[in-house]
């Protein structure tokens, strides 16, 4: 359809050309941000007409700039009764550009509305840039000085490449639908997605992806850290009669995220708002002071980074590992570990595997905490694996060391004449020599707790417990007569002494104490 000029100005001037208000989302906190503004021909006879049937006529017979006021017009007074939060984008040609005047009459119809034009963004599609661009300059600086914004629509689509942001001072890049639309399926378009949402965050350019349709799409741009969203998955386009009823309902819809399984939960977590660089720079500073050794692996198993704890552990310079092979390195290491670095590279963790080793710098046998974690890239392909190492030979030298002691200790108590025991701070039992088991004639580990006193004569329970119970309320040393009757034997009177030990506020902690053959009656 090319609509003549007497019909054009009839139907500007019976309102016929009006705007409709697609929302416009923020991805991480998923509240609605804005409108993009769509203009629509509202034809009496041929009903609801797209843009592109009319679009290019307005920009070739010079209507174009009645056409953006009278949406202008129409915008300004239907988001009258919204918050002042709420902002608005609309479309503007790379003709209108270079118009000296169309500044002051955008200007014009904002204040007649009362509409601060810090709210308003203009949109400028890439494929259609500008010839006289020291005018369009001009231009773009009269507009940020009234307050407005300046996005570049459709980025990597048109034929200016990045000197477009190098021209003019756009504030926005927005991703075009066709890679937002296929980003799931093709991992050539999950990287120019990732590339334009890089562009935006190295030069502080917001992002806004159009064309976002469904919730994995939404979750992805999640992930590779896009500021905005717009598509059918947070609304349809609205004419400014339905703005004001379906206003709440959009703003209270929330995006669904998927839990377990999403991106956004394999991932770790990080904040996009800050420039890549300072990003860098304070992921450098975890890596390099983190207290275990971390290495990043490429897919043909060459050192690409690490941090100095790795260097330490090995005994190998840093600079000595840089674009070696692990099996380069570590020749005997690698018959050990080759085979779980190869399974990160087919896309499987491998967590918290021990292994011991020589080290090349040193004769001493170390014992090595190791994970094998695989590092995708935006198209969810394995780019390397990511390494931690501890050195965990210190920490079970210790625990050696203290089984060794404990198996002295348990010697020398289960060798000594006097039956040793141990209550905690309520009375139970919780350790006692194994001259028990034959004083008491009882199962091992029937003593536990408050067990032991099951072996007791029953007519000494209970003095015993009153003895016991006493000495837990005051602290006093226990000493209790009772008798004990061996498998086979007879009863025979055993004397129960114990001492509180405490800890430095002056409670009681434990209960040491020795049982003793008393000789005679009690």
């Amino acid at each position: 359809m090319i609509a003549d000029a007497l019909r054009v100005r009839s139907a500007l001037e019976n309102g016929e050309f009006v705007p409709f208000f697609q929302p416009i989302f923020e991805i991480r906190s998923g509240e609605l941000a804005g409108y993009e503004v769509l203009a629509r021909w509202d034809d009496p006879k041929r009903g609801v007409i797209s843009p592109e049937m009319f679009i290019p006529a307005a920009e070739r017979d010079g209507w174009i700039n009645d056409l953006t006021l009278e949406l202008l017009r129409g915008a300004f007074e239907a988001v009258a009764g919204l918050p002042a939060s709420v902002l608005l984008s609309v479309n503007l040609s790379a003709g209108q550009l270079c118009q000296r005047a169309l500044p002051g009459r955008i200007e014009q119809v904002a204040n007649r509305f009362g509409f601060c034009l810090e709210r308003l963004t203009f949109e400028l599609t890439e494929s259609a840039l500008v010839d006289d661009m020291a005018m369009a300059r001009t231009v773009a600086a009269d507009l940020k000085t009234m307050g407005c914004k300046l996005a570049l629509d459709d980025f990597g689509t048109g034929f200016s490449s990045l000197l477009s942001l190098q021209a003019l001072p756009f504030d926005r890049l927005k991703v075009d639908r066709s890679f937002v639309g296929s980003m799931i399926e093709s991992k050539d378009s999950r990287k120019i997605v990732a590339m334009v949402v890089g562009l935006g965050q190295s030069l502080g350019i917001a992002t806004v992806a159009e064309g976002v349709e469904t919730e994995e799409q939404d979750e992805m741009l999640l992930w590779l850290g896009c500021d905005y969203g717009q598509g059918w998955l947070y609304g349809r386009p609205v004419p400014a009669r339905a703005l004001l009823e379906t206003f709440c309902a959009v703003r209270e819809r929330k995006v669904p995220r998927r839990q377990g399984e999403g991106m956004t939960q394999r991932q770790s977590v990080s904040q996009f708002d800050m420039p890549p660089a300072t990003r860098l720079a304070q992921l450098r500073a975890v890596y390099d002071g983190a207290p275990v050794g971390l290495a990043f692996l490429d897919r043909e198993m060459r050192y690409v980074t690490l941090n100095r704890r790795m260097a330490d552990i090995s005994g190998v310079p840093m600079e000595d590992h840089l674009s070696k092979t692990v099996e380069e390195l570590y020749p005997h290491f690698f018959e050990v570990v080759g085979p779980s670095i190869r399974r990160a590279l087919e896309g499987n963790s491998v967590e918290g595997m021990e292994v011991e080793t020589s080290l090349p710098e040193t004769a001493d046998r170390r014992i090595l905490l190791l994970s094998y974690e695989p590092a995708r890239d935006e198209a969810g392909e394995v780019v390397g694996v990511s390494v931690a190492v501890s050195d965990r030979t210190q920490i079970r030298r210790l625990e050696k060391s203290k089984r060794e002691a404990e198996e002295h200790l348990r010697h020398f108590l289960d060798l000594n004449p006097q039956i040793t025991w141990v209550l905690d701070d309520k009375g139970g039992a919780i350790d006692v020599s194994k001259q028990w088991v034959t004083a008491s004639g009882r199962e091992e580990g029937s003593w536990r707790g408050l067990g032991w006193l099951d072996a007791l004569h029953p007519e000494d329970v209970e003095e015993t417990k009153r003895v016991l119970f006493r000495s837990l309320a005051t602290g006093e040393p226990i000493d209790v007569r009772y008798r004990l009757r061996p498998k086979g034997g007879e009863w025979a009177w055993i004397r129960a002494r114990g001492w509180p030990r405490y800890n430095g506020v002056g409670k009681v902690l434990y209960w040491y104490g020795v049982l003793e053959l008393c000789g005679g009656e009690g």
